[in-house]
């Protein structure tokens, strides 16, 4: 099979599974695979009414989740079970994405988690997937782009197939920690990733004033996975009232704004992905054309910043010495830019205590290449780069993190 735009991925899993007798009194995951039908039932008929893309039943089926619920050490053996079901289901017909959504963990000073242990909890999840040999990934309903960073540095440490990357926002682009999804598209953008967009929390309507912001930066396809509608909650449920006729109304609109794989989330149905197939019939994607590609497209790990190439910083900052008063002075002062130098482990671990506070692009200045790789995992956002490593150094990290040179 080969993938040609537009895609049409599945609709929903857990209302589905609520459907046929799942109550959420356990794992989703442990379920599923005590009631194997459920899911191949689904997933044939999403991909009887035209999809192309299959999700694994997956999504809390990281290890932070799973243990939530009194599952230990069965991460990477769940993960490959449920892959296996939903390629039964797919049966050639469809490919199968490994399924990755949020930890709930969050880096100091909100958390408690370390970056390193997030990619860990991924990585192990991403094992599984891939000895199930699903053809691709997605990292969805992301809340955090710590989340995303560390998804896709754990499945690119094992695998070279493509990552699909969906966060899920409020009607201001925001996502719930705080980041503008204008910069988390830099950042995956940045590290590769092979299309960027919004699922979950709205519906089409609310989705696609985003979705349209987007497509002015975007230089990937965009994905739209929006819910039936906004939910109404009736008797302590939510419901979900968008029939599917009103579901694909814009699709026209999210043509133009750079769509290319549409799907459907909490409360869609088979026929909302029938409805998606028919309203595609003959529609052309819209190749990305950003606004902004002469710019460098910087970000912190909250907004993105578009900045000529001749763009400069004022002193250089080193993290001797008290790193967090550095960077309050540096965010008050005039220059566009803040640069920071890394001379030693001392300074990485600097960096990634106090990178919260970083509300301007960051130039990291640094001649060792493994101090460099270090300090841009720390780093939540997309760095730009001065110092006298070759290009041969640096062409793994412009790869791997979205390096700005």
């Amino acid at each position: 099979m080969e993938m040609q735009f537009p895609v049409i991925l599945d609709g929903a899993t857990g209302t589905e599974l609520q459907k046929r007798g799942f109550t959420g009194d356990m794992s989703a995951e442990q379920w599923v695979l005590e009631h194997p039908e459920s899911i191949l039932e689904i997933q044939r008929k999403y991909v009887a009414s035209g999809s192309n893309v299959l999700y694994a039943p997956t999504f809390g089926g990281n290890r932070q989740k799973l243990e939530e619920r009194g599952i230990f050490n069965r991460t990477e053996e769940m993960n490959k079970a449920l892959a296996q079901l939903s390629k039964q289901a797919a049966d050639g017909k469809a490919w199968v994405a490994g399924d990755i959504a949020p930890t709930g963990r969050f880096l100091a000073p909100l958390g408690d988690a370390s970056f390193e242990e997030l990619v860990d909890i991924y990585t192990e999840q991403a094992a599984g997937l891939e000895q199930a040999g699903v053809d691709l990934y997605v990292i969805e309903t992301m809340m955090t782009l710590t989340d995303a960073r560390a998804a896709v540095l754990a499945i690119r440490s094992m695998s070279k197939k493509p990552i699909l990357v969906s966060f899920t926002c409020d009607e201001s682009g925001k996502i719930l920690s705080g980041t503008d999804v204008v910069a988390a598209l830099s950042v995956m953008e940045g590290m590769g990733v092979s299309a960027f967009g919004l699922n979950c929390s709205a519906g089409p309507e609310q989705m696609l004033p985003q979705l349209q912001r987007l497509h002015k930066y975007a230089r990937v396809p965009l994905i739209a996975k929006p819910n039936a509608g906004m939910p109404e909650i009736v008797n302590g449920e939510a419901v979900y009232n968008c029939p599917p006729e009103e579901f694909v109304a814009l699709v026209p609109e999210m043509l133009k704004a750079g769509v290319a794989l549409f799907g459907g989330c909490c409360g869609t149905t088979e026929e909302h992905i029938a409805a998606l197939k028919a309203a595609l019939k003959d529609a052309e994607y819209v190749r990305p054309a950003p606004e902004c590609l002469d710019l460098l497209p910087a970000a912190t790990e909250k907004e993105a910043f578009f900045l000529p190439a001749d763009a400069t910083h004022g002193a250089v900052l080193t993290a001797d010495g008290d790193l967090e008063d550095k960077l309050s002075d540096a965010m008050d002062d005039e220059w566009p830019m803040v640069a920071l130098k890394l001379a030693s482990w001392a300074d990485v671990d600097a960096l990634a205590d106090y990178q919260y506070m970083i509300r301007k692009p960051l130039c990291l200045i640094c001649d060792d290449a493994e101090l460099l790789e270090a300090g841009l995992r720390a780093y939540q956002g997309r760095a730009l780069y001065e110092g006298n490593l070759t290009e041969d150094a640096l062409a793994p990290l412009v790869e791997k993190y979205g390096l700005l040179v």
